[in-house]
């Protein structure tokens, strides 16, 4: 027995008996028309969003660079500050504990991450593995400023001096959150199947993780690390009562060593106006390295494509 199909004007009598049904109901004109306002105006609002993130960036870096563009020079990066008052110098010092500093931190920072993350990623089951979790992204939030002050009990008080070495062990607790949470995420977009075929090959977990796990996330593992560089690259609360800072060339980890964000701090303080410009010169090199260091990673990746 064959079903009637609805005609148009069969169709145009069941909305006109719903619109009786409920009178209140908004008819499809109005919802299409709603439902386009309604996109346009979260367009336009995600759109100013972004251009004011982007202007602000913009804004910050002419800024920067219009206060200290005549004073970034070669002397800048190779000399020492000069006596109060007196024209000239730079602050080769500060660029020189900096990439220190960073280095130790890395040395301490990196491999206790990862491991971490790996734990976390491949083995993280149960309730400790929970709590890690939890302290991880307890110390992610953690004011630097009590990562410097940690730094200072177990390394300055028992030396009886600031040292570059509390400054790099301050930043290293500082990268271990960061890198140890990318990791995680990173690891766990590495498809399972890899991981079942490497086992059924005959492979072990350890080899697994280490010669198909890695490679396959190596891309993320290695943002992950460079963003946390950036991040300490700038840190200047943790330095303060721990690497102190000093006009002084210096490669013993075991002294006093200047940084770049040190040296910034110092100078905007200074009644001198020169070094205030220096301040700001200084500021813009360490916007601009940073910014190196993203665009790196990220053509590192894979460059700017859509996936």
């Amino acid at each position: 027995m064959s079903v009637p199909m609805p005609t148009s004007s069969s169709s145009s009598t069941l909305q006109s008996g719903e619109s009786r049904l409920h009178p209140f109901l908004a008819t499809r004109s109005s919802l299409n028309l709603r439902r386009r306002l309604v996109n346009a105006l979260v367009v336009l609002f995600t759109t100013l969003a972004a251009l004011f993130a982007a202007g602000l960036l913009i804004y910050l870096l002419c800024y920067v660079l219009s206060q200290g563009l005549r004073y970034i020079n070669l002397d800048f990066f190779t000399q020492l500050p000069t006596p109060n008052g007196e024209p000239g110098g730079g602050m080769g010092e500060a660029f020189q504990g900096s990439l220190i500093l960073i280095a130790l931190a890395s040395l301490m920072g990196v491999p206790l991450g990862l491991f971490t993350g790996i734990y976390l990623a491949e083995f993280g089951r149960g309730p400790f593995a929970q709590g890690v979790r939890f302290l991880v992204d307890v110390l992610n939030g953690i004011p630097t400023i009590i990562f410097g002050l940690l730094a200072w009990v177990l390394i300055v008080i028992p030396m009886q001096s600031f040292s570059g070495l509390a400054g790099g062990f301050a930043l290293g607790m500082i990268m271990i959150p960061i890198v140890t949470r990318t990791s995680e995420d990173v690891l766990r977009l590495v498809p399972r199947e890899l991981r079942e075929a490497s086992l059924a090959l005959g492979a072990t977990e350890a080899r697994t993780i280490l010669q198909i796990v890695l490679p396959a996330a190596r891309n993320g593992i290695i943002t992950g690390v460079v963003l946390a560089m950036a991040r300490v690259a700038g840190e200047t609360a943790p330095l303060l009562m721990t690497a102190f800072g000093t006009t002084f060339w210096n490669t013993d980890v075991t002294q006093p060593m200047d940084a770049l964000p040190l040296r910034i701090f110092q100078f905007t303080l200074s009644p001198y106006q020169q070094q205030v410009n220096q301040a700001y010169a200084g500021a813009f090199v360490l916007i601009v390295l940073i910014l190196l260091a993203s665009l790196a990673v990220r053509l590192a990746a894979g460059g700017f494509k859509q996936r």
